[in-house]
This record gives C-alpha cells, structure tokens and sequence, in this order.
C-alpha cells in the first residue's frame, strides 16, 4: 500500500514536498523551496532524505516558490523524470524559476562585492541555467482529465483558483485516492475562479495556511483605497510588498476599481517588477482561470506604469512626488521592494502595505509585528513608516472557506492530513475537521511516514 512522507511544508508553512511511495515507485507532489527562518532556509542546502533519481514523476500543484522553487535543485542533483502541471503553471513557473535563480545569482554577486556574507564566497543554491533545465522536464496535463503516470497511478488536476494555473490533485494508486488540495484560493474572488470541489478521497492533505483566522469582512477595494488616500493626503508614498503572481494581478485589479471611481486622482502607480510585468501579460492569456473579461483584464493591467529597467526603478524610489509603487518580493525577503523600504521607511508620512501573509522569519512578519528597524543589504533600516497590513486581499483561503472546501467531500475520507501551516494554524484546522465534519485529522511531522 502506499505511504505518504512529508519532506517540507509540515509544522511550517513553507518548502512544500510530500512524497508518495508504492511497491519502489516514488512521486512527489510539490517541490517547493524553505523560506523564512533561518533554519528553515538551510534545508534547501541539505540533502533530500530520497534520491531524486529515485523520483518517477514530481505533480505540481502551483508556482510559487514554496512549491515549486526547489524543482532546478532537484533536476541538478539527478531528478530524470516528467514535471507535471497545468498549462497555465508551466507559463507562471517559467517567470518564477528564471527570476528566482536569477536573484540568487545576483544576491551572491551582491554579497561577495559588499563582503556582508558570512560565506566567502557566497555561492547561489542554483542559477538561471538550473531553472531552464528544470523548465525542459515539464508536461502539461489538461484540468479535468485523468492522466496514467510512471507506476500506473492516475491523477486528474482540478481548478483551486488561489493563482493562475493552481490546482488541487487526486491520485488513485493502488486502490486508494489520495486528493492533495494545493493552495486553496477565496471563494467569490473578483479575479480568480472558485476552488473546484473534489467529491471522493480516501485521504485528504490539505493547506492550513490560515487554518486559525478569518478573512476581515471590509471590502478590499475599499480598505485598499482608504489606506491609500491617507497616506497621499500627508504627502507619502505606499509601497506595497506584492507577490509578482496573483497578489500584484489582484492589487491593480483593485486599483482599477479604485481608479474607475475617480478616486486618489492622478497619483501616479507603478508596477515595479519584470516578473510581475510578465504575469500581468499572462493573466489575460488564460482567461479560463479567471473571471474577467477579457477587456476589464486589459485595463486592470493598463492602470499601471510597468518599470522594467534598474534606472527607472532608481527614478521611481527618487520622486519626491505621492505614489503607489507595487513590487516584489510579497514577504520583503528581496527584490527591487527592498531598496524602496530603504528608502521611504525612515519617513513618517509613506506607508508600507502589506497584503497577504507573511512567514515568520521574513522582513514582512518583523514589521507587521512591530519591528521598528529591519535589516537590508546588512544595514539596519528605521521603520517610521505607517505599516497596514490588509489581509483580506490575500489570496489564500480563510479557516471558513478551507472547512468549505472540505464539505464537498460526499463521504469522509479515513484521514485528513493537515499540512502547508504554523503549528498553530495546523492545529487549529485539525480540532475544526474532527469536531465539525468528524473525520479523523492529523497535523503530520516532517520526514515521518504515514502508512495509508
């Protein structure tokens, strides 16, 4: 019978790899990078506790890099067999990995110029090369489908809104269906299409990412444009933290709202980021992800000035003029946001919004919390900036709407495992399924085997 062994994403809400194994045959569903807390980010130096030549097949449930930021790595170090995704995550994961091994060039390059590295030199976990040969190994699976895979299990993708491309997974093997929910996005989303439901499981694995909150009722346009208008009305600037895929697409979509009822008149937006540029692009060319027409998609992604190049980005952090500057990375942890919180967090009247959540151990956690000075490019930075943190506008499904997505189960499956979490929020959603739908949940530990 098969076993399931979650290598990351287990007590923690990030590095996501669950392993499923059957009679030698090995996949791998997710294949994401640790990111946060240092002793998180060192796993991504460590060997995996299986050969990756030993993988059949890796199925991927979305792009980011949580989930998918470890594939170059993998590939690198011996993986030999298909990526599977969707149509739409292939083209988001082509983005994502050449910008994240890209960065990691860069940010070695950095540090051994700037000599703030404790490592001499400082070396990349991989580079862009690395993500282009990780590239070469996918397959596109259509949604709704079911597809043989190395092994002889069947596996059929299924729509969970959340990003463009992000899907939920069922695997039947061996007997036994084994459904995998990814990052479930929000119901009623303006932008994203609802989760799909899976009606039949044996076993569930499933985010809790906010297992043990709920989303503010407010409008997000509307909390949006207040903390906007304020911060123009004492002369600031808003920078806000954005995931380049998903969040950015949903911030100018928000922004458009805002825009379309003359409000905060002509400040100028700006989306600084090539990688968000690029997604911006994609999300009008998969539009069965989303719920825009196709001409509300073009104007959503028009109401931004895009900067590409490093010098305009330079002149955008240098007006003195209110502005709206959208940049990545979403949890503060590097990119071109990093020289904008240099420069607009030391005064008073900017604000730096954040949108979504944030893992503990990043910039993002730290200033939500209070920090009044973070560390960049190995300077202490003050924060006297306002910080707003707008967690409706996330992405990610609340502790309600992952219970909702649960209840579309028409039989309870033996097992619930509850992983992609803090501790607590795991263990929060784990005492909800037991007490209200009944089933018998766990909130598993990484590296140890779960026998189905």
């Amino acid at each position: 019978m098969p076993t399931l062994t979650c290598l990351g994403g287990a007590g923690t809400v990030t590095g996501s790899k669950h392993l499923l194994e059957s009679n030698g045959r090995r996949l791998l569903i997710d294949c994401g990078l640790f990111q946060g807390l240092k002793n998180l980010r060192e796993l991504n130096w460590a060997p995996l506790p299986v050969k990756p030549s030993s993988l059949d097949a890796v199925l991927l449930t979305h792009a980011h890099l949580d989930h998918s930021g470890y594939l170059p790595k993998l590939v690198r170090d011996g993986f030999r067999g298909p990526i599977l995704s969707t149509d739409a995550t292939f083209d988001v994961a082509g983005l994502i990995l050449r910008d994240s091994g890209n960065l990691q060039e860069r940010d070695a390059e950095y540090a051994n110029r700037k000599g703030f590295s404790k490592h001499h030199p400082a070396v990349p976990l991989y580079g862009v090369r690395d993500a282009e040969r990780a590239l070469e190994r996918f397959e596109i699976i259509p949604v709704d489908e079911p597809v043989t895979l190395p092994g002889g299990a069947r596996a059929t993708f299924r729509r969970a809104g959340h990003i463009l491309g992000a899907a939920s997974i069922e695997i039947a093997w061996q007997g036994l269906t084994i459904a995998f929910s990814g990052d479930l996005g929000r119901y009623d989303d303006p932008v994203m299409v609802d989760p799909q439901p899976i009606r039949h499981a044996d076993y569930v694995v499933v985010e809790s990412t906010y297992g043990d909150r709920l989303h503010e009722p407010q409008d997000p346009t509307e909390a949006l444009g207040e903390v906007i208008e304020r911060t123009v009305t004492r002369g600031g600037t808003v920078v806000i933290p954005a995931f380049a895929v998903g969040r950015a697409q949903q911030l100018l979509y928000h922004v458009w709202k805002l825009k379309q009822a003359s409000r905060f008149g002509l400040v100028p937006i700006y989306l600084d980021s090539p990688m968000a540029i690029d997604a911006s692009e994609l999300l009008c060319a998969h539009p069965d992800d989303t719920r825009l027409s196709p001409d509300v998609c073009r104007a959503a992604c028009k109401v931004a000035t895009y900067v590409r190049d490093v010098e305009e980005s330079k002149k955008v952090t240098a007006s003195p003029m209110p502005k709206v500057i959208i940049s990545a990375s979403g949890m503060a942890t590097g990119g071109r946001v990093l020289h904008h919180i240099k420069a607009y967090g030391p005064d008073r009247r900017n604000t730096i919004l954040f949108s979504g959540f944030q893992a503990a151990g990043t910039r993002g956690r730290d200033m939500i919390q209070g920090a009044r000075e973070v560390k960049i490019h190995g300077d202490w930075i003050p924060i006297r900036a306002e910080v707003a943190d707008l967690p409706m506008l996330s992405a990610h499904a609340d502790a309600n709407e992952i219970m909702r997505w649960l209840a579309g189960f028409e039989r309870p499956p033996r097992k619930a495992f509850v992983v992609h979490g803090e501790p607590g929020a795991s263990e929060a959603l784990r005492v909800r399924i037991k007490r209200e739908l009944g089933w018998e949940a766990s909130a598993p530990l990484q590296d140890r085997v779960q026998e189905l």
